[in-house]
């Protein structure tokens, strides 16, 4: 069951939705939290060293999915929440909620593949498009500020990176919310 946004909330997201606004904020919180490093820089970027058809391949979300038997993400800390949720990449779609309160997801309640694009990557590897899915896939809830990015940078996603390792990802697609 989806939680009812306030006024506020909505609002909230109505102004965020702008992408100038958006970049603007993007930028700002940059420069607080010193991470202005991906600004300048660009995004580091690797090329794949095999085909497609021979790489397995690890979705990562910032739409705030998890099982329903997971705790939900903390909608309380206006900071969010750094900690990140497994999803088995054989999960039934139907096991699958949103805790977050920062995006309108009325679209992704419909069809959790607008986030979180389970289906059809497992049409791909069916397809033979990519060899196959990990054995599990990771949400984050995505709204992150002030101390807790430092959390996120240096605890949060090292772990999850090790994951991907150890589960031997050839490359990872994120997608935002």
């Amino acid at each position: 069951m989806t939680k009812k946004l306030t006024l506020w909330e909505r609002l909230s997201q109505q102004f965020f939705a702008v992408p100038a606004v958006a970049q603007l904020w993007a930028k700002r919180t940059a420069q607080q939290t010193n991470q202005l490093v991906a600004l300048v820089d660009g995004i580091p970027f690797a090329r794949l060293r095999k085909p497609l058809a021979q790489c397995r391949v690890a979705l990562l979300t910032t739409a705030g999915v998890h099982l329903h038997n997971q705790t939900p993400y903390n909608m309380e800390n206006p900071d969010g929440d750094p900690t990140y949720r497994e999803i088995p990449t054989d999960v039934a779609l139907d096991q699958i909620t949103i805790t977050h309160k920062y995006y309108d997801h009325t679209d992704a309640d419909v069809d959790l593949n607008v986030v979180f694009p389970l289906l059809h990557f497992r049409d791909l590897v069916e397809k033979q498009v990519i060899g196959s899915l990990a054995p599990r896939h990771f949400g984050f809830m995505g709204h992150i500020d002030q101390a807790l990015i430092n959390v996120l940078n240096q605890q949060t996603a090292p772990e999850v990176a090790a994951k991907l390792r150890a589960d031997q990802v050839d490359f990872a697609f994120l997608t935002p919310a």
